[in-house]
């Protein structure tokens, strides 16, 4: 089966795979391909807490990570996580003063800025759980890890 027959949007969940029929270094090569969800070691790049589909894994894989920075990175990407739900609760109690504030007669100032208020707040305590987030991070990474994760940031394969 070929993707090309699917709009492009659908063809980034296929990925091919290359299989020798035959034997020998001869073997003629059939090309396979098969949706991205099979593959226990595909890293998508979609909104979780580290903005690819599976931190964790990818993280442990990339990183080379030992049984015991595994289970720490776990404790650290949930952190993440929760103060990203969070913030994003706030963010809709901000857009939700943000429309009682437009809502009236009149615009009401005071709303308007209790819900910038509550966005500032939680941007500020998203920033400081990734700064903590990152620091423990360090702290657990041995100097070649830390250069890989360097570069997985600067290239744009993680977002942080």
């Amino acid at each position: 089966m070929y993707p090309g027959f699917l709009p492009h949007w659908k063809r980034q969940h296929f990925r091919e795979v290359r299989v020798g029929v035959g034997c020998g270094d001869a073997a003629s090569p059939e090309w396979h391909y098969s949706f991205s969800g099979d593959d226990p070691l595909e890293f998508g790049f979609v909104g979780a807490a580290l903005r690819v589909r599976r931190p964790l894994r990818f993280l442990a894989h990339k990183l080379e990570l030992q049984e015991n920075q595994v289970a720490e990175l776990a404790r650290i990407l949930d952190e993440i996580k929760t103060e990203r739900a969070q913030a994003a609760v706030d963010h809709r109690r901000a857009l939700s003063a943000f429309a009682d504030a437009i809502e009236g007669g009149a615009f009401d100032e005071a709303k308007a800025a209790a819900g910038a208020a509550v966005r500032v707040a939680g941007a500020e305590r998203l920033k400081g759980a990734v700064l903590k987030a990152l620091g423990r991070l360090h702290k657990m990474l041995d100097p070649e890890q830390r250069s890989r994760l360097a570069y997985l940031i600067r290239t744009g394969a993680l977002s942080i």
